[in-house]
């Protein structure tokens, strides 16, 4: 069975999420620049404590499929890491500081990379 493919760019301050679904149609979600620094500070106030994305959506106010994309970035890029189901942790004590040195590089790289 193919597996789905997920790349990441980045235009104009806005973080765009391209997946091709091993089954159906491609597909774009797009996260602000201001939705994600949101994001990473609300996992900064947990203070190392383990949250979900409901969770996180919950306390910035945003979409779901804004919070969805900037989790699916820091997931990748090892800013965030998966502990007991759907709950996640920061890996550092500063992701909010790990997350711009990640978007800067892909930013800086020419936008895309998965």
């Amino acid at each position: 069975m193919a597996e789905r493919n997920e790349t990441f760019t980045i235009v104009d301050d806005v973080l765009i999420r391209h997946v091709v679904p091993a089954r159906g149609t491609p597909y774009e979600h797009t996260c602000g620049k201001d939705v994600f620094d949101s994001v990473c500070h609300a996992i900064d106030e947990r203070d190392g404590g383990s949250f979900t994305s409901v969770e996180i959506r919950a306390a910035v106010g945003a979409p779901f499929t804004r919070v969805d994309v900037a989790f699916a970035f820091l997931k990748e890029r090892g800013c965030i890491v998966p502990t007991i189901r759907k709950r996640h942790v920061g890996a550092t004590s500063d992701v909010h500081c790990d997350a711009m040195i990640e978007w800067h590089a892909l930013r800086e790289k020419g936008g895309e990379q998965s």
